[in-house]
């Protein structure tokens, strides 16, 4: 075996449909919606018009439409950051330059209620992916323009609904039971806003890409107000999901993306 032998990962496949979203270029537009859960592409799809299914691979799935004269995109990245990164590292090499996290997020901070809208001004690393991407000090930051316009009009939206929006630094961590009543006291006591498990390889991955990007997440439970995951209160939730999809899409066509 010799060094000209190794395959270098970062140099395969650019012109190619990709291995794990199973996208290829030209089959989408410039901007994408990134919900965790496939099944929630469809949620996504419901504002779009000429909507076509462009993929379905593991737990990537990919819709595309028409919102308000733009071309939108909704690519599912699977839970965690390892697929999210994935995700991100092949639809930008199919063409996509922004990317919005459209998802569920736990509160971490007091009053926050289930189906209230969450805009993250940055995210705290606690996952291993980006460890392996960048130096422990590098920051995990959205786009800033992207940010404010997403958070404008989320307070919009959510007051239009009789519902709030909050704007905070946000966590992403790995292991969702692994989240202690220490941890996330921890969390809290610094003023972190939520916690998810997508966002910081998002981030780091489209810094280093070129892309924009940035987060508005619905709550999905209040982890230190004991509105739990489990708790009737999440009726609120999908209406969550619907505001944040679109004060995402509003966003792409205010800035057009």
């Amino acid at each position: 075996m010799s060094a000209s032998d190794i395959v270098d990962k970062s140099a395969e496949g650019r012109t190619a449909r990709q291995y794990h979203i199973g996208v290829a270029p030209g089959e989408i537009s410039s901007v994408a919606l990134l919900p965790g859960d496939p099944f929630r592409v469809p949620l996504v799809a419901e504002f779009l018009t000429d909507v076509v299914e462009v993929a379905h691979n593991r737990e990537h799935r990919t819709m595309t439409g028409w919102y308000k004269g733009r071309h939108i995109t909704a690519t599912s990245t699977g839970m965690g950051c390892p697929s999210t990164a994935i995700a991100v590292e092949e639809l930008a090499r199919v063409g996509v330059s922004s990317v919005i996290r459209v998802g569920s997020s736990a509160a971490l901070q007091p009053g926050i209620e289930p189906g209230d809208l969450l805009v993250s001004e940055g995210s705290l690393r606690n996952d291993g992916t980006t460890a392996a991407y960048v130096h422990a000090g590098y920051p995990a930051v959205p786009d800033t323009l992207l940010t404010a316009r997403l958070a404008a009009e989320s307070a919009r939206i959510a007051e239009a609904a009789g519902t709030r929006s909050h704007t905070g630094i946000s966590a992403s961590d790995d292991a969702f039971y692994a989240e202690t009543p220490e941890w996330i006291q921890q969390l809290a006591g610094m003023g972190i806003l939520n916690v998810e498990m997508e966002a910081s390889a998002m981030y780091v991955v489209a810094r280093l890409r070129g892309m924009r990007a940035g987060m508005v997440c619905a709550c999905s439970s209040n982890l230190v107000d004991g509105a739990s995951l489990y708790s009737e209160k999440n009726r609120a939730l999908k209406d969550g999901w619907m505001r944040s999809i679109e004060a995402a899409l509003e966003t792409a066509v205010a800035l057009e993306l």
